[in-house]
Parts: structure tokens; C-alpha cells; sequence
């Protein structure tokens, strides 16, 4: 996989979060990417009820955490938006960093983790963090290789050595198949949107009302505040 991608420096410039829209509901069944990640990695038989509410249980592989409380987790990018941004997600169109933002093509693409280890890891590459459980970094590695090699994206030099000396140590182990190719879309980058302003003149929320952010491709909504909203905004 290593020797698959290209090894090349970073772009670094003119990232925004939100040119990778998520999390939506791409098959139209009420549950968004993050909740079907979740129904997925339920290490439980799961019960859905409401707007797509899930109950289950979860284990955080990064650090062994172990909850039933579903707002606990965050669903992981595994290679984060920005990393992919600077990798070669800079030069795709809307709709691949769209599909790549909510891929369930590949079982290990998104992954639930606690709050805590997904801020800890932020947008960082395997030569900057890797999870405090020793014993998941040789799938970890695999996975980010993996990610990468689906969505074509490139690895900088400090990362592709890191991920050469775990190779070695993790030759004999079986970490998962080799997943499908993506198609990607070429696209120019796009620019960041001006900051806002709303009628009562606070700065920057995203839209003034729930309509106008559903007709933006925003949701899911219930009455009152979306619980998931503040995790929402912290996921990188």
C-alpha cells in the first residue's frame, strides 16, 4: 500500500471544514453517516428509535474506552478532512469531498472513538499521533495506508517513514483487504466563505434558520437543539 501512494509535500493552504459536507442521510433511511457508523460498530445488537436515536454499545479503539452513551463517541475521520485537504482533497469537486467525508464504501474509512482521543488526534498524521493503545497501531496504519489508497491521496515524507517502521514491525499480522478504488472528480479549490452576519447581528452561525440550512444540504433537525450539534462542531 505504502508503495502505492505517491510521496509528495502538502498543500497547506485554504482549508475549510465545511467544503467536506457531513454528515448525511445518503440512502434516504433517516439515520445520517455518523448513526450508521454507529448501528455498524455496535459491539451490541443496537435499538433505534425517534430521529434515528441509537442505543448500544461502543469501544473506542484508540484507548480501550468502553460506553453505551452514544454522545460520548465521535465518529472519526481516519484520515482527518484537513490531512486529506492537503494530500489532494484540495483538487477534487463538491461531490467526491462529499462522498469522501461520509464514506461507508469502506468498513474502516470513519470509526466511532471517544470525544477525548479524536480531539487528542485532531487533523495529526501517523509521524505526529498515534492512539495511546499500543496494540491497535498496526491496524491503525494499515487503515490510514488503506484510506489513502482509496481516495488517491498522497503521503509527505515524515509520514511515509513513520508508516515504513511500523510496516516492519507489522508484516505478519492481517489487518483487513484492500479496499476498492474511489472515483474522484477534479475541481478547482474552492474559497472559504466570508464570515456572516445574522439579523440580530451576531457573527458567523451558519444559517438564520432551520430552513435555510436544510435548503443548504444541513440537518437532521428535531424541536429545540440538535443534540449532536456541539460534537458537530469540534469533529475535525
Amino acid at each position: 500500500l505504502l508503495s502505492a501512494l505517491k510521496i509528495e509535500g502538502e498543500y497547506q493552504t485554504g482549508y475549510d471544514r465545511d467544503f467536506f459536507r457531513h454528515w448525511i442521510d445518503s440512502d434516504g433511511d433517516g439515520c445520517n453517516t455518523r448513526r450508521e457508523v454507529l448501528i455498524q460498530e455496535s459491539r451490541t445488537d443496537v435499538s433505534i428509535s425517534g430521529n434515528c436515536q441509537v442505543a448500544g454499545q461502543w469501544v473506542s479503539l484508540f484507548d480501550n474506552v468502553v460506553t453505551t452513551d452514544a454522545s460520548s463517541f465521535d465518529v472519526d475521520h481516519m484520515v482527518p478532512l484537513k490531512e486529506a485537504w492537503d494530500s489532494g482533497a484540495y483538487g477534487w469537486d463538491s461531490g467526491t469531498r462529499t462522498a469522501f467525508a461520509n464514506d461507508l464504501g469502506y468498513a474502516h474509512s470513519l470509526i466511532a472513538v471517544t470525544a477525548s482521543s479524536n480531539r487528542s488526534k485532531s487533523d495529526r498524521d501517523p509521524a505526529q499521533w498515534l492512539p495511546v493503545n499500543n496494540d491497535f497501531h498496526c491496524a491503525y496504519a494499515f487503515r490510514w495506508l488503506a484510506v489513502k489508497y482509496r481516495w488517491s491521496l498522497s503521503v509527505d515524507s515524515a509520514e511515509a517513514l513513520k508508516l515504513a517502521r511500523l510496516a516492519t514491525t507489522c508484516a505478519n499480522g492481517e489487518y483487513g483487504s484492500i479496499p476498492e478504488k474511489a472515483r474522484i472528480g477534479a475541481g478547482s479549490p474552492p474559497q472559504p466563505a466570508a464570515p456572516r452576519q445574522s439579523s440580530d447581528g451576531k457573527l458567523d452561525p451558519r444559517f438564520d434558520t432551520c430552513r435555510e440550512a436544510i435548503a443548504n444540504g444541513f440537518g437532521d433537525y428535531v424541536k429545540g437543539v440538535d443534540p449532536e450539534y456541539e460534537l458537530s462542531l469540534i469533529h475535525i
